[in-house]
C-alpha cells in the first residue's frame, strides 16, 4: 500500500508540470489578466482559510478573448519551504482533485473585450483535509498540462497562539533603516512534542516573497511559549511607503497620472517620473502595502465595466550596470521576471516599463536587485525609514519525526504603528 501511494504522488507530481519547478504565484499566458484574490471579502487578509470557520478564498481573473473558454483548477499540495509534497491526494483530499470554473461575465463596452471568471476555494468539489500550503493551479479543459496562472494558499489549524512585536530599536541600527520582530509561539493546544527541533516559523513583509525568512529553532522556551528574538532573521529593511497612482478615469488624468492618450486599441497613461527617496525625509501615507482595487470612477460593477489600458511607468535614476529593477506589487505578482523589470532608456536617461492593467487603484514600489541576487532590497530607491508603516504575516508549521508533511497550526498579520 506504502508503495501504491508513493508511485501515486510521484504521478501527481508529474502531471502537475510547472508545479514541480515553479511554485510561485503567477500568470503564465499573456491573455490572463488581473488575477486577485480575497479571503471572506476582505481585501486586507492573507489568502488563509481557518479550519472550521467555513471560510472561503475568492479568486478572479480575466481571460482576453471575445468569448467564453472553459477553465478548469486543481490543488497541489506544498510543504512549508513550497515544495510539492510526496503525499498522495487520497491523503489531503476529499473529492476529486479538479473543479470547472463556471461563473463567468462578457466585459461590457470595453475597449479591450474580456471575460471575467470567479471561483471559491474550497468548494463542493475540491477540499483539502490537511493544512498546510496549497498551490491552486488554473488550466484550459482541453490541456490540463499547461498551467495558465497559479497561486499559493493556506489551510491553517489555528492551534498555536502567534504574539508579536515590532521595534525600531534593533540589533543592528537606533531608529534607522530598520525594524525588528519578536515572536512568541504558544504550542500548548498544537501537538508539538519537540518545540526546537518540530517547529519551523516564516516570516513575510507585506506579501513579498523575495525577502521571506525562515526560523528553524527558537531561542528559547518558557514553559509551553517557544521565544524568537534577536535572531538575524528577525531584522527587516524598513522600506518605505508605497507609491500609488490611480487609472480610473480615462478621461481625467488620476493621481500620479501626466497625460492619457489613446492609440487603438489602448488608451496610454503616461505616469509623473519617478524620483529616487532613499536621500529624502521620511512622509507618512496611508497605502494598501502593495495592492490593488479595480475600479471605473462611472461603475458600480468595475469587474465587467472596467477597461484595459497601457500605464507607462518611468524612474529617473542613473543607469546602474549589473544591478536589475524591478516593480514590486501585486499586479506583478511579486515576481522578477520580464512583466516586471524595468528597462534602461539612454536616450531619456531612464528606467521605463509599460504594463497593461485594469483600470483602477495601484500600489508600487520598485526593488534593486544586485548582480546574481534573488532578494530585492528597498535601500537604493525607496530608502529605509524605521517609520514606515509595514505589514507582516507570520506563519508557524510543524512535523513531528512520525508525520510525512507540514502542518500549518498557525497564522497571525500585524500592522505597525504609523
Amino acid at each position: 500500500m506504502k508503495r501504491l501511494l508513493t508511485l501515486l504522488s510521484a504521478l501527481c507530481c508529474i502531471l502537475c508540470g510547472r508545479a514541480i519547478t515553479d511554485t510561485m504565484t503567477g500568470i503564465f499566458d499573456d491573455r490572463i489578466r488581473t488575477v486577485h484574490a480575497v479571503t471572506d471579502g476582505n481585501m486586507f487578509a492573507p489568502p488563509v482559510v481557518m479550519e472550521g470557520t467555513g471560510g472561503r478564498i475568492n479568486f478572479a481573473f480575466d481571460h482576453l478573448a471575445d468569448d467564453r473558454d472553459y477553465f478548469r483548477y486543481r490543488i497541489v499540495r506544498c510543504e512549508a519551504d513550497w515544495q510539492p509534497s510526496r503525499l498522495a491526494e487520497a491523503e489531503y483530499l476529499e473529492g476529486f482533485n479538479e473543479s470547472p470554473i463556471e461563473d463567468y461575465e462578457f466585459s461590457r463596452a470595453t475597449t479591450v473585450p474580456y471575460v471575467h471568471y470567479s471561483f471559491d476555494f474550497p468548494n463542493e468539489q475540491i477540499r483539502p483535509t490537511l493544512s498546510g500550503n496549497y498551490l491552486v493551479q488554473v488550466y484550459r479543459e482541453d490541456n490540463p498540462d499547461e498551467v495558465l496562472w497559479q497561486h499559493r494558499v493556506m489551510v491553517s489549524e489555528q492551534t498555536a497562539p502567534i504574539s508579536v512585536s515590532v521595534s525600531t530599536v534593533t540589533d543592528v541600527d537606533y531608529n534607522d533603516g530598520h525594524q525588528q520582530l519578536a515572536v512568541t509561539v504558544d504550542t500548548e493546544r498544537a501537538d508539538v512534542d519537540n518545540p526546537f527541533n518540530d517547529l519551523r516559523v516564516v516570516i513575510s513583509q507585506n506579501g513579498r516573497a523575495d525577502n521571506e525568512v525562515t526560523l528553524r529553532q527558537p531561542m528559547r522556551m518558557s514553559g509551553s511559549k517557544a521565544v524568537y528574538e534577536h535572531q538575524r532573521p528577525l531584522v527587516f529593511e524598513a522600506g518605505n511607503e508605497y507609491r500609488r497612482m490611480e487609472v480610473s478615469n480615462i478621461n481625467y488624468p488620476g493621481m500620479h497620472v501626466e497625460d492619457i492618450a489613446y492609440s487603438r486599441p489602448y488608451y496610454h497613461f503616461k505616469l509623473q517620473t519617478d524620483q529616487s527617496r532613499a536621500g529624502q525625509s521620511y512622509l507618512y501615507d496611508q497605502t494598501q502595502h502593495g495592492r490593488f482595487v479595480v475600479r471605473e470612477y462611472n461603475s458600480d460593477e468595475s469587474d465587467v465595466d472596467a477597461d484595459y489600458v497601457v500605464v507607462h511607468f518611468a524612474l529617473e535614476y542613473p543607469e546602474m550596470p549589473g544591478y536589475q529593477i524591478f516593480l514590486d506589487g501585486d499586479f506583478t505578482s511579486r515576481r522578477f521576471d520580464p512583466s516586471s523589470i524595468m528597462s534602461f532608456n539612454r536616450a531619456t536617461g531612464l528606467y521605463e516599463k509599460a504594463v497593461l492593467l485594469k483600470q483602477g487603484a495601484y500600489n508600487y514600489q520598485y526593488l534593486a536587485v544586485p548582480p546574481g541576487g534573488k532578494r530585492g532590497t528597498t535601500s537604493v530607491i525607496e530608502g529605509d525609514k524605521y517609520q514606515t508603516v509595514n505589514e507582516y504575516l507570520v506563519k508557524v508549521y510543524t512535523r513531528r519525526p512520525t508525520e510525512r508533511t507540514d502542518r500549518l497550526i498557525g497564522v497571525t498579520q500585524i500592522t505597525t504603528e504609523p
